[in-house]
């Protein structure tokens, strides 16, 4: 069967090219395999034919006649086990991969979110709160930067899914100018999503989103 994701039909302005399948499209245009998206809304998701795709009700699931899945790191790491263009084909390499779509998400993710959300929530308390959650996230990213160093990606020549998923973590921190003091790592995820693959994908979130634009 063709590989089936599932993507939202429509999300407010402020969501629409964050949604996390995007991570799932980008890895699959990377990989160069076909693919075709099944749109929900609010009551797909609440269904019970949803939830045993996805118990949680969010996107993306994904299926392609072998597996069905849900959470995007568990879903790109599947993708890449496919694809050379995502992963070495070396034990070794893979695991380094593996390593950092986890740290991706273990590591940064986390205080990336954290910080959003403090910056979102309006509370008055948030600006005492808001130094020591950049703090934490800072020392993440300075040492994600330490790593990075002057190679182009994570580890070094090759653009592999660890990149993929480091570089979606890492644009959701552009708006709110959190990554302003890591030139480098901006530049990195600059080089991310510069790549035709990326651009394919974003492409596919935002037509979707257009066409179904309520009004």
């Amino acid at each position: 069967m063709t590989i089936q994701l599932t993507a939202f039909r429509w999300v407010p302005p402020f969501a629409q090219g964050y949604v996390r399948d995007l991570r799932i499209r980008w890895a699959l245009e990377e990989a160069g395999l076909p693919y075709e998206v099944v749109l929900v809304d609010a009551d797909a998701l609440a269904s019970d034919r949803h939830r045993q795709w996805q118990p949680f009700g969010q996107v993306p699931a994904y299926r392609d006649g072998e597996v069905e899945m849900f959470e995007s790191g568990a879903i790109v790491l599947h993708i890449a086990a496919k694809s050379e263009a995502l992963s070495p084909r070396d034990p070794a390499g893979a695991a380094r991969v593996a390593t950092w779509v986890l740290a991706a998400l273990n590591s940064i993710e986390p205080h990336a979110q954290n910080l959003i959300e403090l910056d979102d929530s309006g509370e008055a308390w948030a600006a005492d709160r808001r130094p020591q959650v950049q703090a934490k996230l800072d020392r993440r990213l300075e040492a994600l930067g330490a790593w990075l160093g002057e190679k182009d990606y994570l580890e070094g020549d090759a653009f592999t899914a660890g990149d993929l998923m480091m570089t979606a973590v890492l644009r959701e921190l552009v708006d709110g100018g959190a990554l302003e003091p890591f030139p480098k790592l901006d530049a990195y995820r600059v080089r991310c999503e510069a790549r035709p693959a990326f651009a394919r994908a974003m492409a596919g979130q935002m037509a979707a989103f257009r066409e179904n634009a309520p009004g």
